[in-house]
Order: C-alpha cells, then structure tokens, then sequence
C-alpha cells in the first residue's frame, strides 16, 4: 500500500527533541514518588539500584540502537519483531497490547496531573474535578499533536527543560546537606535480595527509551540521531535518578521516607526548602507529567498509524480524519479518556510493565536473528537476554508477594491481547502490507 508522503527534513525532530521524547517520559510522574517505594525496597542502597538499573537499560539499548538506525519505521519494536520474526502471532499480540497500554499509560498520566493540580489550586480531587482536567489535559496535548512533529518536539524539548531546572534546583541544594553514612552501600546478605529485586522493579522507570524507535521516521538523520537519542536519553535519566536518589536518602530518614511514599520529595526538600520544597514539587510533578503524556500520545499515535498501514491493527487506525490528524491519534486520546474517567488504573498499571518486558524479550530475540544485516555483538545481547529474564522473574516475584492480583493480571492481558490477535486474523482475514521505502517501510538502511 502506498503510504503518506514522509515528513521534509526540515519539519522533523533534531538530535534533542528526540532526546527529550525519551527524557519525558522516563522522568515521569513516577520521580515524585518512586523514591518513598524505592527506600522500603532497598534502603540506603537505592542510589545505587539506579546505577544498576541505568546499565540494565544501557545494555537492552544497545539493540534498540542497532536495529533503529537500519531499521527506521514508526512501528519501533514491533517493526523489529516483524523483521525478527515474520508476521505471526507474536508480532500481532505484542502490536495491539503495546498500542493499549500506551492508551494506559496517557490514562494514568492525566489521573496524575489532576491529582497534584487540583490540590495546588485549592480544589477537592472528588470526581468531576478530576474528571475535567484529566479531560482538559488530554484534550490540549491532541491539539498539539495536530500542529505537527516539530510542534509536538518543541514543546517537549521546552517542557523538559523546566522540569530538569526545577530537579536541579533540588539537587544542587540537597547534595550539600546529606548525610554520607545515610548513602553508603550496604553489601549484607539482608540488603542484596532488596537491592536486586528493586533494580528489577526501577528497571523499567527507563522503558521510555524506546519511544525513539517510535518517531524515527519523523528524526532527521536516524540513522545517526536515533542511536545518539536513545543512548543520550538514558544516560541523562540516570544522573537524575541517582542525584535525586542520593538527595533523598541522604537528607531524610528511610523511615520518613517510606511512611510518606507518595510525597517522598517533597519531605526530602523540607530540610533546604522548608515548605516551598511541596510548592516547588508540585510544580515538578505537573511539568513531568505534562511531557510524558505528550510523549506518550505522540508515541502512541505513531505506532497505531504505522501498524495499521502494514495491517498489524485495523486500517481505520491510518485513516486521516479532522485537521488532517490520523485517527490513530483521535482513538488514542478518546480510550484514554474513557479509561480515566471509568477506571482505577493504579492496578493496571502494574501489570502493563509485563507487557514492556515481553516486548524487550522479543526484540533482543530479533536482533540475535538479525545480527549479521544490523550488527552488534552476539555476547552483550545474550547477556541482556538473560538479564531481562531474570528481571521478569523478580517482577513476578514481586507481584505474588505484595499484590497478588497484579500478577494474575499479568498472565490476563496476555491471553487477552493473544485472544484480540486471533480473532482479528481469523475473521477479517488480517494481512501484512508493506509501505513504501522511504516511509518507514522498515526495509533495512545503509549500513556503516
């Protein structure tokens, strides 16, 4: 099939607006209250977990690098999964559980940024009101998708730079006043399996770096760019965790810490900032989740088109519809909504991570498959297919012990979305089509 004419290069994103696709997301709501989590996990090894967590990620990048700047679709992952392994029923499962847990993902964002707004507004967080500017916030962040990629890049280059000042402030200010006894590594047998299983846990605050792969066609020079942003990206999300790991932890007591999980920061900023630290991380917290859902809907919006144009989701989802916008994008933003307004999604949540970490698996598998066309070294992709295992396993260790439906759900949304793939292929008869080079086709680029 034909496909939209590919976007000039002077419309599309450069090497920071990509980055900062990425940066958006990881540094997401999550910063604001993962480290309360994170300390009755690991304790005083938590700066340390992000360390751990950030070379995880840098290891699993570094197939997402190979295969993204020879492979440049924005279908990402399961343009590399199709590529991998042909079109079957591993590439049209993952392909509609990672559209719909984007959809989750933008769901719980708007929930979050209504969550800190109305408070700072001086309104009760009851239904209506939570309702309206989860509504309101979806809706202004699809109007911006309408203006187009470098619209969409801009103000997420823009919205990154407010949130990283803001997390600098609190960093350079609390780095002065920890105490180190309160950050130094512990290596007693009673701390290791703590440590491991939050560094599985933490893992996955990085899994935004993927959403690079997802606006490759709309990068300039991807095939230098897209390899640059990913790598860029995690190694910039690392310095924030451990910087703010090490403010946290070093500043307050881990019992505080964890007795006040939700506002974590803003207990660890009470020490330099007095009561302005919840002033300054609220603000935080909206710019965060600003950017990642602005992340997250472009990301969204690009995968549904492009997997609709090669028949892995329903070619309603390339339709071009009001204001030129794809219907990707309008479905996208609409099932947000109604899962915001419906649904206790804090639960979900939990589970959709299974799903980033199944996709990670399958994409590590192609490029083992594809290391010949792409390059790369056959001993660091074993090593990450064996780490994400072991990753997946502590997860659902974790998930048996501490909130047993969540892993029930796990194995549910997998069935579920195996269950959409069959149905799908059987009844309409679902065939893969190919898009023009250029287009994102996903037929592989010049090498070195």
């Amino acid at each position: 099939m034909q496909g939209a004419k590919p976007p000039s290069e002077p419309s599309k994103m450069g090497l920071w607006a990509a980055t900062s696709i990425a940066v958006g997301t990881m540094i997401g709501a999550s910063i604001f209250s993962i480290f309360g989590l994170g300390a009755q996990i690991a304790g005083r090894n938590l700066p340390l977990v992000f360390v751990l967590s950030g070379a995880l990620a840098f290891l699993v990048a570094h197939s997402y690098a190979q295969l993204g700047s020879r492979i440049v679709s924005n279908a990402g992952a399961i343009e590399f999964i199709l590529k991998g392994f042909g079109d079957g029923t591993i590439a049209g499962t993952l392909s509609f559980l990672t559209w719909f847990t984007y959809a989750i993902s933008i769901a719980l964002f708007a929930k979050g940024f209504a969550g800190y707004f109305l408070p700072l507004a001086g309104v009760g967080a009851t239904f209506y009101p939570m309702g309206l500017v989860a509504a309101a916030v979806i809706l202004a962040f699809t109007v911006l998708g309408l203006l187009g990629t470098k619209a969409v890049g801009r103000a997420e280059l823009a919205i990154v730079l407010v949130k990283l000042s803001i997390l600098g402030v609190f960093i350079v200010l609390g780095l002065r006043m920890i105490h180190p006894a309160w950050v130094t590594p512990t290596f007693a047998a009673g701390h290791a399996q703590g440590t491991f299983t939050a560094v599985a846990v933490f893992f996955l605050s990085y899994m935004g770096f993927g959403l690079v792969a997802n606006a490759s066609e709309n990068i300039r020079d991807p095939k230098r760019n897209v390899p640059r942003a990913i790598y860029l990206s995690i190694a910039i999300v690392t310095l924030v965790y451990v910087a703010v790991a090490l403010v946290a932890v070093g500043n307050v007591p881990l019992a505080d810490l964890i007795e006040s999980k939700d506002f974590a920061l803003a207990v660890a900023a009470r020490p330099f900032l007095g009561q302005a630290g919840y002033l300054l991380v609220g603000i935080g917290a909206l710019f965060s989740i600003s950017s990642a859902l602005n992340a997250t809907l472009f990301g969204g919006a690009n995968i549904a088109y492009a997997l609709a144009t090669e028949g892995e989701l329903p070619r309603l989802f390339e339709r071009k519809e009001w204001f030129g916008g794809s219907l990707g994008l309008y479905l996208t933003a609409a099932i947000s909504l109604v899962l915001s307004l419906t649904f206790n999604l804090n639960g979900i949540a939990s589970m959709t991570s299974a799903v980033f970490m199944a996709i990670y698996f399958f994409v590590l598998l192609s490029h083992l498959r594809l290391v010949k066309e792409v390059g790369g070294s056959r001993i660091v992709i074993l090593g990450s297919i064996a780490l994400i295992v072991a990753v997946f396993v502590l997860l659902l260790l974790h998930e048996w012990r501490t909130e047993r439906t969540s892993f029930y759900g796990t194995w549910i949304i997998f069935l579920a979305g195996l269950a959409v793939e069959l149905i799908y292929r059987a009844r309409l008869h679902r065939r893969l089509r190919h898009r023009t080079a250029g287009v994102g086709s996903g037929t592989f680029q010049d090498g070195p």
